[in-house]
């Protein structure tokens, strides 16, 4: 009689190499992101984070990717502009796409000669299929032999650890760079979801909008960026803090500087932040009642770079009186799970779409 195996000798037995020439493939999973695109590699872990934007000459040729085009953007010439390739969490340009997905795979090969044999990709859930085969076509013609996706609330379940095959209901709250995913999930699948295009891009706006209507002050995305990490609340806090920002001033053209506090944030963030909240109350109206029983028990789990907004757990809690916990590191979440998917596809192979 055939021993019984532990789970840890299954996973061992389900990741070991399942051939000669597993060393010539770079199997990777990918959160592509509007604000960052996160790798995952096969049995190393994470081995890339960087901002999803390709800098590009005028000849549309690649001048640089990531971090080098981050520290170009709004500070280039007219021979050289930086695109942002994907706008509300879907593929927007399909070409700066496709370069930016083949650099990024590039920087993280194992050897100049190794190719991508499989890839998960992870997509908004209020996606199209006209989108996802957007998405589908930028990884193939980036080298991808299998490409498989996957909905980023149910990554990001993985990625956090819950298991999501039992029949139990979790709650996931992603806050991305373009969206915003709410989905209640049980028994491998998604029971209801709810698709949000607002995210960290829009509370930036929010900043540079507040700056012009109330300082006359014109202020560049990254230092909008800037501001919502140091000074960005969505409830008040114990010490108020305040920071200053430069500019160019509106009315003289001249460039200055204006202190701004935590409030003023907080004010001009409020609107979409409340929109968040709001889509959260939706999701729970329509949730099937036994797994608002579960919610009630489990409460509800924050992911993405929106999660680390200060207080935004206090606000939702104050709101639904439930439960309201932040992911350990919620930044890599669904890179997390994603890469979890792509080292068993055989046991999450009931979560892809």
């Amino acid at each position: 009689m055939e021993k019984e195996l532990t789970n840890d000798q299954k996973t061992k037995k389900n990741n070991k190499p399942g051939g000669l020439f597993d060393w010539l493939y770079t199997d990777i999973a990918i959160d592509l992101g509007t604000a960052n695109t996160l790798i995952y590699a096969r049995g190393k872990g994470i081995v890339l984070n960087e901002p999803s934007i390709v800098a590009l000459d005028q000849n549309n040729e690649v001048v640089a990717i990531g971090h080098e085009a981050r520290l170009m953007h709004e500070k280039t010439h007219r021979n050289i502009r930086t695109v942002r390739p994907l706008r509300d969490g879907v593929i927007a340009d399909f070409e700066v796409a496709e370069h930016m997905i083949r650099g990024m795979i590039k920087k993280v090969k194992k050897n100049w000669y190794s190719t991508t044999r499989k890839m998960v990709v992870c997509v908004p859930s209020g996606i199209t299929e006209v989108e996802k085969r957007a998405v589908r076509d930028s990884a193939e013609r980036a080298g991808a032999k299998e490409v498989y996706l996957v909905d980023e609330p149910m990554a990001a379940a993985i990625g956090i650890g819950l298991d999501v095959h039992e029949p139990v209901g979790n709650m996931i709250v992603d806050i991305g760079g373009g969206t915003t995913e709410i989905a209640v999930i049980a028994l491998s699948g998604i029971v209801y979801s709810q698709s949000v295009r607002l995210g960290g891009d829009e509370f930036n706006d929010d900043i540079i909008n507040y700056f012009r209507r109330n300082h006359n002050l014109l202020i560049g995305e990254r230092t909008a960026e800037e501001v919502k990490c140091l000074l960005g609340s969505a409830t008040p806090l114990d010490e108020e803090i305040e920071m200053a920002a430069k500019g160019r001033d509106l009315i003289n053209g001249v460039p200055r500087t204006r202190n701004v506090t935590s409030r003023d944030v907080r004010e001009a963030l409020s609107e979409s932040v409340n929109t968040v909240v709001e889509s959260v109350t939706k999701s729970l109206e329509q949730t099937p009642p036994e797994l608002s029983a579960d919610i009630l028990d489990r409460g509800i789990m924050l992911t993405g770079g929106g999660a680390l907004l200060r207080n935004l757990d206090v606000l939702i809690m104050e709101t639904t009186d439930l439960p309201v916990h932040i992911a350990e590191d919620p930044l890599t979440a669904v890179v997390r799970g994603t890469g979890a998917i792509l080292e068993d596809l055989e046991y999450y192979k009931s979560v892809l779409t």
